[in-house]
């Protein structure tokens, strides 16, 4: 009996195609909307997350000034680092497995006829631990360039590219601004990061060399960390930030003239953002399934009105009150259930392409399809119920008499 009632709705949507599939719509750009902000949001955090990784493995840098969070100007009237506060920290704090002191300045990177405006960074072969930077071609800097300050260079892929073409730069100089430089090897690539900057674009000195030939100073603009896989970061944060503020002679109760940022944070914060805006941008996109659902039910009802005559014989031959419910619910869920389908293809389609425009990876999560399915069958239920209700309370003389 069942069986029958599927096919009389199944051909009652055939027979009013255009009709049903204009129904269906909200359903169908529902269920679509739904899936895309799900997938290109997850996506995203996964970006995110993949982005900052590249910066370091439990990484925590330490800056002068309150970055982003302090009040205007505090960062550039803040005093600078110095060797001294790396070596400090390398000395006094556990659970620490690199330490790279950094200084960096813009400079004219020149090599023939080619040039190309660059960031110089001072560090030495520590900062390739902490950043997780492996040595593409060449070989790292040796203790004897470290302390001497010698004038060779490690160089990103970018500035290969666009000072060396084709040609292998090992063995070349270029000249960073007015000082000649040996290129002994060049990273491998990390390409951009999550804020829009191409990390291969800048060249890797020895500070020494940084500090006495290029800034004619020694400050320590950053020193990155590298936490040891099982210490807690938030620890070796806490013990920094003691130890910073005794070194920099910070009375109680006074704001900190320096920053200790925790990657980990960071990450946590922005995947959180990114999170709230999908579920915040799929509860607007939820609602399409909402007006869907008030279409279907329009439509429904405008479908027993022109049926009147039909049901009312059905009753009057015997049809049963729950039969003629059942037909119409049935109907209903059809349609929303249609719509559900054709939504589904549509946001996998859009999700691909979007993911690929976009440039972040495709993740699916067939969770949220099948509830996006469900939910689509379940507004096809409750809308389609009153309809279905009204059509089965009929009176069958009224309705026979119904023109």
């Amino acid at each position: 009996m069942l069986f029958s009632t599927i096919l009389l709705a199944l051909r009652e949507i055939r027979r009013n195609v255009l009709r049903s599939s204009l129904t269906i719509l909200g359903i169908v750009i529902g269920v679509a909307a739904v899936i895309i902000m799900v997938t290109l949001g997850s996506g995203a955090t996964a970006k995110v997350t993949a982005d900052i990784t590249k910066l370091g493995s439990n990484m925590l840098q330490v800056r002068p000034g309150q970055g982003f969070h302090g009040p205007s100007g505090t960062r550039s009237t803040a005093p600078m680092f110095d060797i001294d506060d790396a070596e400090a920290i390398t000395r006094e704090i556990s659970g620490i497995s690199a330490i790279a002191p950094v200084a960096a300045q813009s400079l004219q990177a020149i090599y023939g006829n080619e040039n190309w405006s660059t960031s110089v960074t001072g560090s030495d072969n520590s900062f390739l631990r902490v950043r997780n930077w492996p040595v593409l071609n060449g070989r790292e800097f040796t203790e004897g360039e470290l302390r001497a300050g010698r004038s060779v260079c490690i160089i990103g892929t970018t500035v290969r590219d666009k000072l060396f073409g084709g040609i292998d730069p090992i063995g070349n100089a270029i000249r960073l601004g007015k000082i000649s430089c040996q290129v002994i090897s060049v990273l491998a690539s990390k390409g951009q990061s999550s804020f829009g900057t191409d990390q291969d674009d800048f060249v890797l000195v020895p500070i020494n060399m940084l500090h006495r030939r290029i800034a004619g100073n020694t400050d320590v603009s950053n020193i990155m960390i590298s936490a040891r896989d099982g210490a807690s970061t938030e620890k070796v944060k806490k013990d920094i930030e003691i130890l910073m503020r005794e070194r920099r002679r910070m009375r109680p109760g006074e704001e900190d003239d320096f920053n200790v940022r925790d990657m980990k944070e960071i990450v946590s914060t922005l995947t959180g953002t990114t999170k709230v805006l999908t579920a915040l941008l799929s509860a607007v996109a939820a609602v399409s399934l909402l007006v869907g659902g008030i279409g279907i039910m329009n439509i429904m009802l405008v479908s027993v009105t022109e049926r009147t005559r039909e049901i009312g014989i059905r009753l009057a031959i015997g049809a049963m009150e729950h039969e003629v419910l059942t037909q119409f619910l049935i109907e209903a869920v059809v349609l929303s259930s249609l719509g559900g389908f054709a939504g589904i293809i549509i946001g996998l389609s859009a999700s691909a392409v979007g993911a690929q425009l976009l440039e972040i990876p495709l993740v699916l999560n067939p969770g949220v399809v099948l509830l996006a399915f469900a939910f689509s069958a379940t507004v096809g239920v409750v809308f389609g119920f009153f309809p279905a209700r009204k059509a089965a309370r009929l009176d069958p003389i009224e309705a026979l008499r119904h023109e």
